[in-house]
């Protein structure tokens, strides 16, 4: 069991320092991490949405790659440079209407230099995925 290097505010006074471009605008919370898993919130909002008022497709990967990023944070600590090297995302569903989007990301492997991990995107209360994701993560050599 991994232990936590960053606690949830730790994450997210970085978040807000270091990634104020995808953090900043205070509609996506951060509502668990435990070096393993996280949970991530945004909150509904109409610019979430393409025509049809279906959550964007690249509102829900730049979600996923945040969870992925909080996790993988959560568990080797504030290395702001580790960097996406693969996100693939298999849409599934339309999420509800006018609900938060959930991201649960969980580490599937943490190595030295790369991370591999799922993010399971939900809407609202329903327990059924609007989207599966799989992300690997390079961590930069630490010395």
């Amino acid at each position: 069991m991994t232990i936590a290097k960053m606690s949830v505010a730790e994450l997210e006074t970085f978040l807000h320092k270091e990634f104020p471009q995808a953090f900043g605008a205070g509609d996506i919370s951060i509502e668990s991490a435990d070096g393993t898993t996280c949970l991530l919130r945004q909150a509904y909002g109409e610019r979430m949405l393409r025509p049809g008022g279906t959550v964007s497709g690249p509102t829900l990967m730049a979600l996923a790659d945040l969870a992925m990023y909080v996790v993988l944070l959560s568990a080797i600590g504030p290395i702001g440079l580790a960097v996406t090297t693969s996100l693939n995302i298999n849409f599934l569903r339309k999420g509800q209407p006018a609900q938060d989007v959930l991201a649960a990301a969980k580490l599937l492997k943490l190595g030295k230099r790369l991370a591999v991990g799922e993010v399971t995107l939900l809407s609202g209360t329903s327990p059924d995925p609007i989207a599966h994701v799989t992300s690997t993560y390079s961590i930069p050599f630490a010395g």
